[in-house]
């Protein structure tokens, strides 16, 4: 009697297997049947608001669903990438990250996620350079006049960022480190929410990304003063590097890509990636980019994992550095 039972329970176990294993080959082959939500760390108006709703648009396209994108802003994305890691693996709610995503675990002493344990890598998106603006109306006309002025009047220069850890921001540490000056960071829930205050001039300066900050320089409300990677952008070639503005060997680019929560079945994966792949090589798209000054980041997911996990060490050590930490 009690080797029927074994049997019977080690029957019913393979049956429950094998069906589990039908339906997942099934989501995997009717992928997507119902929409999409693409979470983005940020509030609307900056690059990773404006490039997101692009690439939710492509995607919907293509995958034939609805992809509606959630912005859940605040603390550098944290909020986004932790609503996502606790999310079901099953393709229907996908993260769009920034940077901030390798740099919040070092930034943050109690981080409720692994940026890689609980995340599946889908692929990159795209990497651009940063811009040093300030508002038309500023004294400031180059990287020089801003270093004189904070060496003159320490801790007294204000620069805003989209949120500590950020690119924005770590651009704005990475200067003033190299340059030997103090500034007084002011952060802001996202781009978008800073561009008022830079603008009117009630901050001294911004680092934002090229492609948020490009339609404001040419509308003649901020000036360029140096972009932050070692050559000069295709889409802004008359504003110099800062690296030959006066700060030599200064280097820094940001980086936009998809994830899922871990354990996405590998079928969605492939299935996100490919349709993404294709996006990022049609002509109008790229373009688009391109024309912002961002350059595509076709990775395979593979790559963009490998990549995530160097972004992670790199930006661990200049943290520690730096001495930066969030509570």
């Amino acid at each position: 009697m009690k080797h029927l039972f074994l049997a019977s329970f080690l029957v019913g176990v393979i049956l429950a297997l094998g069906i589990s294993g039908l339906r997942a080959a099934e989501s995997v082959e009717t992928y997507p049947s119902k929409p999409i939500h693409l979470i983005v760390g940020f509030s609307p108006g900056g690059s990773a608001d404006t490039v997101g709703r692009a690439l939710a648009e492509a995607l919907s396209t293509r995958l034939g669903q609805p992809v509606i994108v959630d912005n859940k802003a605040g603390a550098n994305g944290n909020i986004a990438a932790e609503l996502v890691a606790r999310s079901a693996p099953d393709g229907y709610t996908i993260y769009f990250p920034s940077i901030g995503h390798a740099v919040n675990a070092s930034l943050y002493k109690n981080l409720s996620y692994d940026p890689i344990k609980d995340f599946t890598a889908i692929g990159g998106v795209f990497s651009a350079p940063n811009m040093m603006v300030v508002p038309v109306s500023s004294p400031y006309r180059s990287v020089l006049d801003v270093i004189n002025a904070a060496k003159t009047n320490p801790g007294k220069l204000t620069f805003a960022s989209s949120g500590s850890g950020t690119s924005v921001h770590l651009s704005a540490e990475l200067f003033e480190k190299m340059a030997k000056i103090e500034m007084i960071h002011i952060p802001y829930k996202g781009t978008g929410s800073a561009m008022p205050d830079l603008i009117s001039g009630q901050v001294d300066m911004s680092f934002p990304n090229l492609p948020s900050a490009m339609p404001q320089v040419k509308a003649g409300y901020l000036r360029a003063l140096g972009v932050t990677t070692a050559k000069r952008s295709a889409a802004a070639l008359s504003v110099p590097t800062i690296a030959e503005s006066g700060v030599p060997g200064y280097d820094m680019a940001t980086w936009y890509g998809l994830v899922a929560p871990a354990n996405l079945p590998i079928g969605i994966r492939n299935r996100l990636n490919k349709e993404l792949q294709n996006i990022l090589a049609d002509p109008k798209f790229k373009d688009k980019l391109i024309a912002q000054g961002a350059d595509p980041m076709p990775d395979t997911p593979e790559q963009f994992s490998q990549f995530i996990s160097s972004e992670v060490e790199k930006w661990r050590k200049l943290i520690a550095q730096s001495k930066l930490t969030v509570e």
